[in-house]
């Protein structure tokens, strides 16, 4: 799961990348298959969008804390 949280954003690319392709050399493919997993694609980009935000808030908290060798952030 560290590996997960930590490339969160990486493996999201890779899978729509991946899907794109698929889409495309398979064209016969149902419109109704693609478009859900579309929107589901879309329901994974907002979960990998709250992980990076809590890696965010998680490192300015951090920030906030240790000492910044005299500058003040």
């Amino acid at each position: 799961m560290t590996v997960i949280r930590a490339h969160a954003t990486r493996i999201y690319a890779v899978l729509v990348a991946g899907l794109a392709l698929v889409a495309h050399y398979l064209p016969d493919l149902p419109t109704a298959l693609i478009l859900g997993v579309g929107a589901a694609v879309l329901g994974v980009g907002e979960a990998v969008q709250r992980v990076e935000n809590s890696k965010t808030a998680d490192a300015l908290a951090d920030a906030g804390s240790a000492p910044t060798g005299g500058h003040q952030v």
